[in-house]
């Protein structure tokens, strides 16, 4: 069967006639990645030894040789959130985070001086993004990126890191280039752009090993969040109930204002305890991530720079929850997620085609549920005299696909 849907995908994606799948990629590297590489300061000697012997791996995930959004997504930041908080998991990440603070106590308090960035922040995405190191990290990264690049959803933004990894390469012939399926490399999972932007000695070494080095990929994780803006002198968020009487399409990061008037409209912590005395002037926003099935959240620019880390409020939720676990010993989210029905991308994205056309503003017909698509869900709702959710079921992304 994998032969099968494999022999189709070639066919589909590569139909010209004569001409292998291995021809069209090597005329690709000629023809758009080297104008590109050269343009960066790479000499064809250096891009023709780089790239000797690349193959495309087409067993990749998610790829596309038209560009269209996949029919599904096999990246979990992107599924249903329920799915995505294993509470075995996240406690077994907690305790391992509590105990690694210890350890590595002295490197993460000068990291923490050095740039503003809470310890238990850099703890939480070095847990989240490989395991605290554990995580296989098995593929060829030029192989993985040169391949997106060639035949991915985002052909362009893969080409520059192609580029960018090739750059590294240029630095030092010896760099350890493993990365997941998506490209990402190392401890902290960085993109080559990022890596040639943020990467870090931490250990004093002279070199920036984002795979070998714990300090390293702590100074590097730092000085990604510290670049974004992160603020260590407010919190990420807090859970929240949300009066039914304020709509979810108050959801999103462009409808901020202070904690205190959310307060003043009936949105108070579900633990019941005040929002911090400093955190009332700070300006704050409704993050509904399920719509009405799912928890809520006030949450300070802060989470905004976790989502420059990974594009995904699930993902900031995780850290900064998990974070919270291993700094303070916090519990889970008390509210529950509910149940999802399960959505393919391609539907997602057809029903968002269909309410663009209707004039609302879903923010990109990508598959995805973000902010606005989940606040454009819940004004259709409106439109149609039901009760806002802001979030869709099976049956609401067929009706709206039609």
């Amino acid at each position: 069967m994998r032969c099968a849907l494999l022999c189709l995908f070639l066919t589909l994606a590569f139909p010209a006639a004569g001409q292998s799948v291995q021809a069209q990629f090597d005329a690709w590297l000629m023809e758009t990645a080297w104008p590109e590489a050269r343009r960066a300061g790479l000499s064809r000697q250096e891009f023709e030894r780089f790239t000797a012997g690349l193959t495309p791996d087409l067993t990749v995930p998610g790829l596309s040789r038209d560009g269209a959004v996949p029919a599904t997504d096999s990246q979990a930041e992107f599924s249903a959130p329920a799915r995505y908080f294993n509470e075995r998991s996240m406690a077994a990440l907690a305790a391992q985070g509590r105990n690694l603070a210890s350890e590595h106590a002295t490197t993460l308090a000068r990291i923490e001086r050095e740039t503003g960035v809470p310890a238990h922040v850099l703890l939480a995405i070095w847990g989240r993004e490989s395991n605290y190191g554990r995580a296989a990290i098995p593929h060829d990264a030029l192989q993985i990126l040169a391949t997106r690049a060639f035949t991915g959803t985002r052909r362009d933004a893969f080409l520059q890191e192609f580029v960018a990894a090739l750059q590294m390469v240029q630095d030092d012939p010896n760099i350890p280039l493993r990365s997941s399926w998506a490209g990402a490399m190392g401890q902290p999972q960085f993109l080559p752009s990022s890596y040639l932007a943020y990467a870090r000695d931490g250990d004093g070494d002279g070199r920036a090993d984002i795979w070998g080095s714990v300090p390293d990929t702590l100074a590097s994780i730092a000085a990604y969040l510290a670049a974004f803006g992160y603020d260590g002198r407010r919190d990420w968020g807090f859970e929240v109930r949300v009066p039914s009487a304020l709509p979810c399409t108050r959801n999103g990061p462009d409808q901020g204002q202070s904690i205190a008037a959310w307060e003043a409209e009936g949105i108070a912590r579900i633990s019941g305890r005040p929002f911090p005395a400093h955190e009332r002037a700070g300006e704050a926003f409704l993050l509904m991530p399920a719509g009405r099935a799912g928890p809520a959240f006030l949450v300070t620019p802060n989470f905004y720079v976790l989502k420059d880390y990974n594009e995904s409020d699930l993902y900031a939720l995780f850290v900064g929850n998990l974070g919270d676990r291993i700094a303070f010993g916090s519990p889970a989210f008390r509210a529950d997620w509910g149940a999802s029905d399960a959505m393919t991308r391609g539907a997602i994205a057809r029903a968002q085609e269909q309410l663009e056309r209707q004039g609302y503003d879903v923010g990109g017909a990508d598959g995805l549920i973000g902010f606005k698509t989940r606040r454009a869900i819940g004004q259709f709702q409106s439109q149609q005299g039901r009760a806002p959710t802001c979030w869709p079921s099976a049956a609401l992304i067929n009706e709206i696909a039609r």
